[in-house]
């Protein structure tokens, strides 16, 4: 089956946006697509003053798919706490088998449309998702290649080690570090950070620029320089002589 499950070093690190640029190049090159986000959280969050007005994680994701957002994300809450503790919080306790079988079916859903499959955690690799299951669980469950999101300045480096040290202990195939948004103009930080991560990590890197919008064509525009399908496991095209 042919899919990406996309982690992050931490909250807030670029997962979303990173997510919904793979499904929008997808998109933009006549790929099939199928998204799936396990929980969504946070949604009686206002947004930050100043921040632009960007959409909730599943709508966003559901729109760059050609999703409905329910269909994206089958679990959604109001506070911005992990999904065990929203569910908890909810008075309603999630047991792991209903989140593992919400990822069964968007599999399923993949299959039958012959498509790609983006499935994105939510928080860390070892955040909480449900009774007995975090997010490196359900990506063990799922077995598709991993990327893993994350920030391109200070503190990334021990961050991002140790996502890639737990994702490999549990067997994972990490095919890149994701470094996001990517500034313009990096500063010699942001480029020894990359650097770093790439000789101690032994793991590519990659970046996506920070897009202006959330717009299909946007989103499709800094998608369209990542290597995804190398990532898939496709080898590139080879131009055939006249």
């Amino acid at each position: 089956m042919r899919g990406l499950f996309v982690t992050g070093t931490d909250t807030g690190v670029g997962k979303t946006v990173l997510s919904a640029a793979l499904l929008a190049a997808m998109r933009a090159d006549g790929e099939p697509v199928i998204a799936h986000k396990p929980a969504v959280t946070g949604l009686d969050e206002p947004p930050e003053d100043g921040a632009p007005a960007w959409p909730p994680d599943h709508e966003l994701l559901a729109a760059v798919a050609g999703m409905a957002p329910e269909d994206v994300a089958p679990l959604r809450y109001g506070p911005a706490v992990s999904p065990q503790l929203a569910a908890e919080m909810a008075g309603e306790p999630l047991p792991r088998k209903r989140v593992l079988q919400s990822a069964e079916a968007a599999v399923r859903d993949a299959e039958l449309a012959g498509g790609t499959l983006v499935v994105e955690g939510a928080g860390g690799l070892l955040s909480p998702l449900a009774e007995e299951l975090t997010v490196c669980d359900l990506a063990v469950s799922l077995r598709l290649p991993l990327l893993i999101a994350a920030r391109p300045g200070l503190g990334t480096i021990n961050h991002t080690l140790l996502t890639l040290q737990a994702a490999r202990t549990w067997g994972l195939d990490v095919r890149a570090v994701v470094l996001t948004p990517w500034p313009e103009e990096p500063s010699p930080l942001e480029r020894s950070n990359l650097e770093t991560i790439v000789n101690l990590g032994f793991v590519d890197v990659d970046t996506l620029p920070t897009a202006r919008d959330p717009s299909l064509d946007e989103l499709a525009r800094v998608g369209s320089a990542l290597p995804w399908r190398r990532w898939l496991g496709e080898r590139p095209a080879v131009a055939q002589p006249a």
